[in-house]
């Protein structure tokens, strides 16, 4: 049972058998709820997967609307779209808040997940509905880095790739703001090290992690534009909490306050602890070694002003991808560009995926080094 409500259109699927983690501590089952747009066809070939961000649900023609539609870069009369709650998630998967064998919610007992368990749920999930290969795995923030991770986790099905806002391992810096949140979490006196009574969370500590993620989401010129030092009354008008202080302080507090109406802080603590466990070379050798076998075309987009995944991690990434280009959108709105701007991210995903459908047909999905990658600028700004 899912702690928070999910769409109607929400799927299930669950799994009896073990699933064991990387850590070596397995999981008595696995429940993955799911949403799909579209047709699975015979050859069962059509498949797109989307990857959601931190706090996203699998409602991706919700958060990514400009991104679905005939013609559009998603194409439910084209493609097949999935996309799944991730593990670890609270929106009717197998997480800290789902109920384990004993009744009761996981809660701090969850066992601790990586972004590599986190896919290979996702796989599990795909071998389940009868896919046989994947025209594309796309996502943006967490979502792009598990895209990284399906292309080398799955090579055999996954054709192409688009990661956005993204990074081949997660940075000191981006390790750093998680801290910065589970600190906050862990300030919260109804926190308990997670060890609490759900009817009485830790709203406190996640409205404050929250906060902090905020900040890190948008850049100093979006803040500048949109608030100034204006007031909440007069940007807000009548709808302002605390007319006569800074408006920008009313956001922020409007922000966290709204995330713990719908997500839990279990949840929060384990998705940021999978986050930092991202680096696409431990165990597989050196970087460029792990990212000169992720041979398929793949599109890296980054927001100009992004101060969460800075420009440079996924320029270092496009250089060391044997077949990728990189696509550098000018946004005003910092890391949560991938978002607001969804609708001028749509023609790059979309021009990929027909230059990519082009390039694999020509030489019978076997690409030879830089084939795909030589065919335009390595960096474009829009």
């Amino acid at each position: 049972m899912s702690l928070f409500p999910l769409s109607p259109h929400t799927l299930r699927w669950a799994s009896g058998q073990p699933f064991v983690l990387e850590s070596g501590a397995a999981l008595p089952g696995l429940e993955l709820a799911y949403r799909s747009w579209g047709t699975l066809n015979a050859a069962a070939d059509n498949a797109v997967i989307v990857c959601h961000p931190l706090t996203g649900t699998a409602d991706a023609d919700d958060w990514w609307a400009p991104l679905f539609g005939a013609g559009r870069a998603l194409d439910p009369t084209r493609d097949f779209i999935v996309c799944s709650n991730v593990l670890g998630g609270c929106y009717g998967s197998t997480g800290p808040a789902s109920i384990a064998v004993d009744g009761r919610r996981w809660g701090a007992r969850f066992p601790r997940v990586t972004v590599r368990d986190q896919v290979r749920a996702q796989m599990t999930l795909a071998d389940a509905i009868g896919i046989r290969s994947i025209r594309l795995v796309i996502g943006g923030s967490m979502g792009g880095l598990q895209a990284l991770e399906w292309a080398l986790l799955d090579p055999q099905r996954v054709q192409t790739v688009a990661t956005i806002a993204a990074s081949a391992r997660h940075s000191p810096w981006c390790m750093a703001w998680s801290e910065a949140q589970r600190l906050a979490l862990a300030a919260d006196p109804k926190f308990r090290d997670g060890d609490y009574d759900h009817a009485d969370p830790p709203l406190a500590g996640l409205a404050a992690a929250r906060g902090i993620a905020m900040i890190t989401y948008r850049s100093p010129g979006s803040l500048a534009q949109r608030f100034d030092r204006a007031s909440g009354a007069e940007v807000f008008g009548e709808r302002a909490r605390h007319p006569e202080d800074f408006a920008v302080h009313g956001w922020l507090r409007h922000h966290g306050a709204a995330l713990t109406e719908r997500f839990d802080a279990n949840c929060y603590r384990v998705l940021l602890d999978a986050m930092d466990t991202h680096d696409l070379s431990r165990g597989r050798g050196t970087l460029v070694d792990t990212l000169s076998a992720i041979t398929q075309p793949t599109r890296v987009i980054s927001i100009a002003n992004d101060g969460l995944y800075v420009p440079e991690d996924q320029r270092k990434l496009a250089r060391m991808l044997p077949n990728a280009q990189y696509a550098e959108l000018e946004s005003t709105h910092g890391h949560d560009g991938f978002l607001i701007d969804a609708a001028r991210i749509e023609p790059l995903v979309r021009d990929f995926r027909t230059q990519a459908a082009a390039t694999l047909a020509s030489c019978n999905g076997a690409l030879p080094s830089r084939s795909f990658a030589a065919q335009a600028a390595f960096t474009t700004y829009y």
